[in-house]
């Protein structure tokens, strides 16, 4: 397998991501217009160009982002030949799947436009943008689960398995859960082979997880929500917290004790993400912490053996950072965010 080759044309696209002065420059642009003429200066130009035909403003930038990252991953997969490389490509571009089917439950629970909901897509995944506007078109979320199920898509199993409880309370999450459930175990049973590259794969899959539970932790007890009622919502296959462990993390009494309990493990730095006049119950200035840990985590596979899958993790994630990153910039825009607080939203890597 030429691992070699692989790798040169990732780092060959890894040389067009936008470094720290780059994304300086973009938050210290004024309004969203101004944003997206230095956005034109960019790798994003092709996009942003295309876009500003159809849409304006913060619509304009979100289109040409979603282009862009479907586009560069359909590249990737044009060139990419070795087995584990297009398994961990089948893994990421399956969370898309995830993430859309997700994106048209909630607009059909919430009654929102059609319109809307595309709007909000990203056909990067194995769904492709015909399927996903069919799925759009059902009348509700019912229709939407049994469409998926008549075209024998995967993702029918787990939400139509799950509709039962959602039916009974209400709660959305409870199909989101499912799905997420069902993406991990799929993606672990995909790699399960005893090989390097399957065990870097597996071992960044389980940090995902840990963050997800640990997120999910912090949410519950701060909703006080009881261990057996919150346990259902955990996945499993977490590299460092087991179900016996989060349990134990479900029975605390406060975010403060959790903190306190993920001192001894590599997610002890939420206990040091409290800035002055920040209270433990934030979670979301933990979340944050986590979401960054995450990320740092993929990117620094960077610096893992270049004949291996490593720089293509790497690169995944390094991707989904930039763009997540200003899809953070043009929506502080539109709210006069000032640039002192914008800068602490993003990740650099």
């Amino acid at each position: 397998m030429d691992w070699g080759y692989t790798n040169a044309r990732i780092r060959g696209m890894k040389s067009r991501l936008l470094d720290h002065h780059a994304l300086d420059t973009l938050i210290l642009q004024p309004d969203l217009e101004s944003l997206m003429g230095e956005l034109e200066k960019t790798p994003y130009r092709e996009d942003i160009v295309a876009a500003r035909g159809k849409y304006t403003g913060l619509a304009c930038i979100e289109h040409a982002l979603r282009e862009n990252f479907t586009r560069t991953f359909r590249k990737i997969i044009g060139f990419v030949r070795q087995e584990e490389a297009e398994q961990y490509i089948t893994i990421f571009l399956h969370r898309w799947d995830v993430q859309n089917i997700k994106t048209i439950l909630r607009g059909k629970n919430i009654h929102v436009t059609n319109e809307e909901i595309r709007d909000c897509l990203v056909p990067a995944g194995e769904l492709d943008e015909a399927t996903l506007t069919e799925l759009v078109r059902q009348p509700d979320l019912r229709a939407t689960i049994d469409l998926l199920a008549t075209w024998r898509i995967p993702y029918a199993k787990p939400l139509t398995e799950g509709f039962p409880a959602f039916a009974k309370s209400g709660d959305l999450s409870v199909l989101e859960c499912s799905l997420d459930q069902y993406y991990y175990r799929d993606a672990l049973d995909t790699v399960k082979a005893p090989s390097a590259n399957h065990a870097m794969i597996r071992n960044i899959l389980a940090i995902e997880i840990d963050v997800l539970n640990l997120r999910t932790v912090l949410r519950m007890i701060h909703d006080q929500v009881s261990p057996e009622d919150a346990g259902p919502f955990l996945i499993d296959g977490g590299r460092e917290f087991d179900a016996k462990k989060l349990d134990h993390l479900l029975r605390l009494h406060s975010t403060d004790e959790v903190i306190a309990a993920l001192g001894t493990t590599q997610y002890r730095f939420p206990g040091t993400a409290q800035e002055p006049g920040l209270r433990p119950e934030k979670i979301s200035v933990i979340e944050r912490e986590l979401e960054r840990f995450l990320v740092r985590q993929g990117v620094g596979l960077f610096r893992r053996d270049p004949l291996s899958v490593a720089s293509l993790i790497a690169y995944f994630w390094a991707k989904y950072n930039e763009i997540t990153n200003i899809r953070i910039i043009s929506r502080c825009k539109t709210a006069d965010f000032p640039v002192e607080h914008l800068r602490e939203e993003l990740v650099y890597v």
